[in-house]
């Protein structure tokens, strides 16, 4: 039996292992594996296959598995989408009352609205995102 034929049955024992355990660490494991198998498929010697195993294992793990992990993060404290913009800073592109306003915020112009109706904010200033109704940023600046 060929050798990337081998690693390609390794990669996929470890791919199913995967789908059981939920970990992010066998689906790394596979992919070095399946790394592995097409240098066996490009004739790379056995002890070569064996290092760029080892060598995209260890990348697979320590750089790829925990951007994955965060990016698939479903924890209750995660936010996501639109939720993420509260907390953030926006610029005042148009003057900010309670009535109008335009900032930029997260590289995109948004209808906003200043959260306290006494507040006047101009173009320039700088705000902190406070809430998001819809598809207007509820604002604040700091006195």
């Amino acid at each position: 039996m060929p050798a990337w034929l081998i690693w390609l049955i390794v990669a996929g024992v470890l791919a199913i292992a995967e789908v059981l355990s939920l970990s992010l660490i066998l689906i790394m494991m596979a992919g070095a594996a399946g790394v592995a198998g097409v240098g066996a498929a490009l004739g790379v010697p056995v002890p070569g296959q064996a290092v760029l195993f080892a060598v995209s294992a260890l990348g697979l793990l320590f750089v790829v598995r925990p951007a994955a992990r965060r990016s698939l993060d479903r924890s209750p404290g995660a936010r996501t989408g639109i939720d993420r913009l509260v907390g953030q800073q926006a610029v005042v592109l148009e003057t900010v009352d309670q009535h109008r306003g335009l900032v930029k915020l997260h590289g995109e112009h948004w209808s906003a609205r200043a959260i306290d109706p006494a507040q006047v904010l101009e173009i320039g200033r700088v705000v902190n995102v406070m809430e998001i109704k819809g598809a207007v940023a509820m604002v604040w600046g700091d006195p």
